[in-house]
């Protein structure tokens, strides 16, 4: 892999630095607390030509490779990750797949002004009781002249209160031959009747993105809302999934590095006994482990970046990079937690919405053990 960077793309992770540092980091802490998203910062950032990410100039995309692109989530994401999932949309599941899929009518709509933060978008996958089983899902589909009619609910959907669509999954029975069931993608605006939002508030991590119940009673969508064929659901939303797990290993990255920024901070300025607690060996092996694993945690990203830069697929390379790197967040949110010690609790130091955060990234794109089973299945071929 080649890990040098040209002046441009130097200057565009510069300018993403800097934004972070200048419009991000004075209100992530209040914004948090509160549960709320920060929309007009995502605006901002858009006007800046932070947000269309991979997709093409032509569908209003940055038009970036996916290493300048990861290492951009990345930089965002060492002041706040929630933004860095914002930017990820139009290069993850929702962008990607009307991007590989898409009618250009759908693209126009729906893609173009997505990439340039004009509207807002979510992806409806997960259901209550499937979960990570995607193939299993509930929510049905039926055909009614050439409408369709979607009943079902999708669970742990993100940004509930800004998204103006959503590009969820039905299926229209089970085919005969496969015994499998016929998925299809349908995008469908929010304001259709029968579409209704409910957010789980409180959560523990995770806290300005609105998260909840996506539900879909009897909800009528025209053909044209269909997104690919019918029966091709599954693999449009698995077609993406190399995209958002080079997101989340990013962002990811990102949180860890922001523990390691934290603890060598407050190690150095820390006196007990008279020193700094720097100097107590116990602290240098949490610092030492948690810079390790961050760095290690940022090569496998680039791999991953680098595969699919070169148009190839990278199944266990893509869980490899997820597992890794939220794992590392979680040990260095952990570290940072322990040598702040009991200011570890205060609201004055980010370390315990770090914590909080860095278990989320555990679950989030497929929990940790699925990722495991899958990087276990390509090495041995057994299923």
């Amino acid at each position: 892999m080649d890990f040098s960077l040209t002046p441009e793309q130097q200057d565009l992770i510069a300018l993403a630095r800097d934004f972070a540092n200048r419009e991000i980091a004075p209100h992530v802490a209040a914004y948090d607390r509160d549960e709320r998203f920060p929309i007009e910062i995502i605006t901002q950032s858009a006007d800046l030509g932070l947000l269309g990410g991979v997709i093409p100039p032509n569908y209003g995309g940055a038009g970036l490779d996916h290493k300048t692109y990861a290492l951009l989530i990345e930089q965002i994401s060492r002041v706040c990750h929630i933004i860095g999932v914002a930017m990820s949309l139009p290069s993850g599941l929702v962008g990607s797949s009307i991007h590989t899929y898409g009618t250009e009518t759908q693209k126009q709509q729906y893609l173009t002004p997505l990439a340039q933060g004009k509207t807002f978008g979510a992806a409806g996958v997960t259901e209550a009781r499937s979960g990570t089983d995607v193939s299993d899902m509930d929510t049905t589909c039926t055909r009614d002249g050439t409408d369709y009619i979607i009943n079902g609910a999708k669970m742990w959907i993100s940004f509930l209160d800004v998204a103006q669509w959503f590009l969820t999954f039905a299926h229209l029975g089970t085919n005969p031959q496969t015994q499998r069931k016929e998925i299809c993608a349908f995008i469908i605006d929010r304001n259709l009747p029968g579409v209704s939002v409910h957010p789980v508030t409180n959560k523990f991590g995770f806290r300005p993105i609105k998260t909840g119940e996506l539900a879909l009673d009897h909800v009528r969508v025209p053909q044209t809302a269909l997104l690919g064929q019918e029966g091709q659901g599954f693999q449009i939303a698995m077609n993406a999934v190399e995209n958002g797990r080079l997101g989340v290993a990013a962002r990811a990255t990102g949180l860890a590095q922001a523990c390691v920024n934290t603890m060598t901070t407050y190690a150095r300025e820390r006196i007990v006994f008279g020193h700094p607690i720097a100097q107590f060996q116990m602290i240098q092996k949490l610092i030492a482990d948690s810079i390790t694993t961050t760095n290690a945690s940022r090569l496998l990203t680039l791999q991953l970046a680098d595969l699919k830069d070169q148009g190839q697929r990278a199944r266990a390379q893509a869980s490899m990079a997820k597992q890794y790197a939220s794992d590392t967040a979680m040990n260095a949110a952990t570290a940072a937690f322990q040598i702040h010690g009991a200011y570890g609790v205060s609201d004055e130091y980010p370390v315990g919405r770090y914590l909080r955060d860095a278990k989320i990234f555990q679950i989030v794109e497929g929990n940790n053990e699925l990722h495991r089973a899958l990087i276990a299945q390509d090495a041995t071929g057994i299923r």
